[in-house]
């Protein structure tokens, strides 16, 4: 893990990130005009133009991901805070993804239907409403997953700094699958595997609503656009398999996330470190997300 966040650091100084910004944002520039000519082409009714919209949007979504987004900061500090399972949190990322794209399909017909707004005042709103909200949700998640993290270390450390255990003997009751004390005969705490399901559903509807707040703006213009055009079908269809090229990169990095929590696990032994690791990978993981979600929420007001 240190190696990783090392990796990160370099990459930083070294304006990596500035020019992934760059090339993700050019690269969405070119597929938005390949998508415009594919609309076209469905329209005219050219033989497979709808598996090639489908396509285009799908990369659209890949490079929109890969670009500065607070989807990958909120799944990647989750996955290193919350011993959560890989299968489970990949799926809360594509599950985050589709319910982006959900909700540019709400805001935009909602939008026309009801009260009759352009794609300009669609395109503010997301901007300069629910971009600052999705940013302080995610802020909001990252002091939860701190304050949590802080009160699971508090207890962990306190039969240390107590000097005896609650039955007045000093050996280490943790056990790392969860079994009852030999000595006394019942378990001191969850276990890692218990302990991940905790809560599982609010913290998914966290995560979930967290990321799908905010609607991607390539979303809203291929959704108006259809509109007009009289192709819907093709534009709702187009938005999910966005969604789903935004979450190729989103399960990467909780792939990434997991493999670097259990790397650094692994190095802690059993019982008191691993009791302590687990909490302090959560305040850590929660104080990142926090403070980067800030700085995105200062840049959006």
């Amino acid at each position: 893990m240190l190696v990783a966040a090392a990796t990160l650091a370099l990459f930083w100084a070294g304006d990596g990130f500035d020019r992934l910004a760059r090339w993700a944002a050019e690269g969405q520039r070119a597929f938005q005009n390949a998508m415009a000519g594919g609309l076209r082409a469905i329209k005219g009714g050219q033989p497979g133009a709808v598996a090639t919209l489908m396509g285009l949007c799908f990369a659209y979504g890949f490079f929109h991901a890969v670009g500065p987004g607070h989807g990958k900061i909120l799944i990647g500090g989750y996955g290193l805070g919350r011993r959560v399972p890989v299968r489970r949190l990949a799926g809360l990322a594509i599950a985050s993804s589709l319910a982006q794209a959900a909700t540019a399909v709400g805001l935009v017909y909602v939008g026309v239907l009801v009260f009759d707004w352009s794609r300009e005042r669609m395109t503010w709103i997301a901007d300069h409403a629910l971009e600052p909200l999705s940013y302080a949700a995610i802020g909001a998640i990252g002091l939860y997953l701190l304050m949590r993290g802080g009160g699971r270390l508090a207890r962990a450390v306190r039969p240390v700094t107590a000097g005896s255990g609650a039955h007045g003997h000093h050996h280490d009751h943790s056990d790392r699958h969860g079994h009852a004390c030999e000595s006394c005969g019942h378990a001191h705490g969850p276990s890692p595997e218990q302990a991940a399901g905790i809560r599982s559903w609010r913290d998914a509807a966290l995560l979930i609503g967290g990321i799908a707040i905010r609607p991607c703006t390539g979303a809203l213009f291929l959704l108006i656009l259809t509109w007009r055009m009289d192709i819907v079908a093709a534009g709702i269809a187009g938005t999910f398999a966005m969604g789903l090229g935004t979450a190729s990169v989103t399960v990467a990095v909780a792939l990434a996330s997991v493999s670097m929590r259990e790397g650094a696990l692994m190095a802690l032994s059993e019982g008191r470190a691993l009791r302590v690791g687990l909490p302090v990978l959560e305040v850590a993981a929660g104080a990142l997300v926090a403070l980067v979600a800030g700085q995105l929420l200062l840049r959006a007001i």
